[in-house]
């Protein structure tokens, strides 16, 4: 077949194309194999690897996760695309002859000390971090706004290795304040110990206690309440919380750095000791827990021998489970958080986490089956009320 014009056939070209075809097809089928191997929904797969938030703010943390991730996916498909481009299209081609090659065919055309192109990629990485900068601030202060006189304060207490969560502040449903802030009160974790003495040149002496005693002094920060729930290595600390109510968390450690971490709000914070001195803020809030449910909380801070194991529970309920489970706590100071949930209708023990081990094995049996984390209520299950309780 003749040639005109230096072009080629038809029939060279269309092999070519229909490979091409066949290439972009076969990456495809492979893309969604692979996710539908992973058993990822198309709701999960959006989320890109983010648990389904419970709060206002995890949904805006979550927008700016996905578009930054489709920011950086449309990036890399370009760049990837402009490589493969180049080695497939642009690759030294075979001389059968052995023939030397021409000096202007031995190295591709430069393009070094191109200016408006060396413009180009120094602009638009500008621009995208620049974009990306505007709305990661914009969510922050969404994220980090924090209001005056919320419904419900809880004193975060972190300590080696375990959690205690104080009701400082509770407000009902109605308006009534079932728990004011005035009750709470600052003290050290020392207070309660038992004294211990010691003989010196035959005088007897009282022993200061850690640090000398300068503990006693120096971690006065801490917050005591009336209400508070307080976690064992043989019981998980479950922090009840009333749907559609803004919620305030102060955060204070007794020892070492923690971290207050629930998966499902897409939000962690340090816990520090001594905060006024490290210059932190130790309050966050949330705006309201959107649905009723069991959501585990962990340590996202390295903080010693049993750092992984320590977790908690939020549980999110009715706002009227939750007046009731906080006017029962005062009415039976003396009952455990366990009597607590039981009376009104709750599961006493965690359903999403279990206590740890605390001797030194290589392993911690776990039950097959804790609960159901969508569903904690018992009334299903036969339960009554304890007396003088209403849930409605």
């Amino acid at each position: 077949m003749k040639l005109t014009h230096g072009g080629r056939s038809s029939a060279r070209r269309s092999p070519s194309a229909s490979r091409t075809v066949k290439r972009v097809t076969a990456l495809g089928a492979l893309a969604l194999t692979a996710l539908f191997v992973t058993g990822c929904s198309p709701e999960e797969a959006v989320r890109f690897g983010w648990p389904a938030g419970v709060t206002t703010e995890s949904k805006s943390m979550l927008t700016l996760w996905q578009w930054a991730v489709i920011a950086a996916l449309a990036m890399g498909v370009l760049v990837w695309g402009l490589i493969f481009w180049t080695i497939t299209f642009h690759r030294r081609k075979g001389n059968s002859d052995q023939a030397p090659r021409p000096a202007d065919e031995e190295f591709p055309r430069q393009t070094g000390y191109n200016v408006p192109l060396e413009l180009a990629y120094t602009a638009i990485p500008f621009v995208l971090i620049a974009v990306l900068f505007y709305f990661t601030v914009v969510t922050q202060t969404k994220v980090e706004k924090v209001e005056d006189n919320p419904a419900v304060v809880v004193d975060v207490t972190a300590f080696q290795w375990n959690w205690k969560f104080g009701y400082n502040s509770v407000r009902a449903a109605d308006g009534a304040q079932l728990i004011d802030a005035d009750q709470a009160k600052k003290g050290a974790p020392f207070e309660l110990n038992v004294p211990d003495y010691y003989e010196h040149e035959g005088e007897r002496k009282e022993l200061g206690g850690p640090a000398g005693g300068r503990d006693q002094k120096i971690r006065d920060y801490l917050t005591f309440n009336n209400v508070e729930v307080l976690g064992t290595s043989s019981e998980i600390p479950i922090l009840l919380l009333p749907t559609g109510t803004r919620v305030e968390f102060v955060l204070a450690s007794a020892d070492v750095v923690h971290s207050f971490w629930v998966p499902e709000f897409l939000f962690k914070r340090d816990t520090f000791p001594f905060p006024e001195q490290n210059h932190q803020n130790p309050k966050f809030q949330i705006s309201e827990i959107e649905r009723e449910g069991a959501f585990v909380g962990r340590c996202a801070e390295m903080c010693g021998t049993y750092h992984s194991m320590m977790n908690f529970e939020v549980r999110a309920v009715s706002p009227a489970v939750f007046d009731a489970y906080i006017q029962w706590r005062q009415d039976n100071p003396k009952a455990t958080n366990a009597e607590a949930l039981a009376a009104v209708c709750q599961e006493p023990q965690s359903v999403v986490t279990a206590p740890f081990n605390s001797r030194r094995v290589s392993s911690t049996d776990l039950p097959d089956n804790l609960g159901d984390a969508n569903n904690t209520s018992t009334v299903g299950k036969g339960c009554k009320p304890a007396e003088g309780v209403n849930l409605s």
